[in-house]
């Protein structure tokens, strides 16, 4: 048996909803704290935070007053009850289930001395769990929602259903590819889709090409344009990130050079910055502006969404590094 959770109610009205659908996880870092030495033990470090790429971004998007929900599954254990129990004061946490002799999905990233990861390990098996008739089992949650975001964390027919409904529905759908092997989800037609985010070698796999230079992400960002989607994020990690859009908006921006602590939820805080700037009307440069100033706070924190964003500090450090403009939060 499955069950609803109770979670804090929102008024409709209140301003757009955004609905995140996918992981809810326990993300446990490992950290060396020397050069890696494979073969052997390594003396390390390690911390448990609350994780999931749908999670982390709603719960993002919740520090900076929007308006969230979260549509994911988590087992009848401690760990869901703790991560759900957290998420429901940033997020509407009522279209989550928790699925009853399931364990709550798990994700371990191995950090190098530096924070750099070196691999990351996923334990997503509750997310089969989901039913073929997906669409209408969730559909009140999807009538209220104004954009969707979707991770690929949920099995092939829900991403396929997903992306065609709101195709058909016309809600603004935003996909996060997750990891490169998760994009052989995705269905070879990407119409329906506005936003997608990916990281190199998420990029790789879906434009069929390797990335080794500037021009190549470029070229790649074409051909995943190709297959329908609105508008294409790249990553390229210290790099900063590219943007292709079928309006002929194309370029780059350079990421300021901050201390880096830990890159863990770097690229959830920058869908949800992107996503908050997309909600406010901004063009795709400025809203990938405030994605990368959402990314720049989040690596110079420990924790995988800092506890430090809100739309002031957003605003303050926004200037900071990209003084031109004026940015209404």
């Amino acid at each position: 048996m499955n069950k609803q959770r109770e979670g804090i109610n929102r008024n409709a009205n209140d301003g757009k909803r955004i609905l995140c659908i996918g992981g809810a996880n326990v993300d446990k870092k490992i950290q060396v704290l020397a050069e890696a030495a494979f073969g052997t033990s390594n003396p390390a470090v390690s911390k448990k935070s609350r994780g999931g790429v749908a999670r982390n971004v709603a719960e993002n998007l919740g520090r900076l007053g929007v308006k969230t929900a979260l549509l994911s599954y988590v087992g009848d254990d401690p760990d869901g009850e703790w991560l759900l129990q957290y998420t429901k004061e940033f997020v509407d946490i009522q279209p989550s289930q928790i699925i009853e002799g399931n364990t709550t999905g798990c994700y371990t990233a191995l950090l190098d001395v530096n924070g750099q990861m070196i691999i990351g390990l996923a334990e997503m098996a509750i997310y089969n769990k989901a039913a073929d008739h997906f669409i209408e089992e969730n559909k009140k949650y999807l009538q209220e929602s104004d954009i969707i975001l979707l991770d690929m964390n949920y099995p092939k027919h829900v991403i396929h259903q997903m992306i065609e409904h709101c195709k058909n529905e016309k809600i603004p759908l935003c996909i996060a590819t997750v990891s490169a092997s998760k994009t052989e989800k995705l269905p070879d037609s990407l119409e329906g889709v506005t936003w997608l985010m990916a990281n190199h070698k998420e990029a790789e796999a879906l434009s069929q090409m390797k990335i080794v230079n500037d021009g190549d992400f470029f070229r790649a960002a074409e051909k995943i344009l190709k297959k329908g989607p609105e508008k294409v994020v790249i990553t390229r990690g210290e790099k900063g990130l590219i943007y292709f859009s079928k309006m002929n908006e194309i370029g780059a921006l350079v990421a300021p050079d901050v201390p880096v602590v830990d890159v863990t939820g770097a690229g959830d805080s920058l869908i949800a910055g992107i996503l908050y700037a997309y909600m406010k009307g901004l063009n795709i440069e400025d809203s990938c502006k405030i994605g990368m100033t959402c990314s720049l706070m989040t690596i110079q924190s420990n924790e995988t969404v800092t506890p430090e964003l809100n739309q002031q500090s957003l605003l303050t450090i926004y200037h900071t590094y990209f003084s031109k403009g004026i940015i209404y939060c």
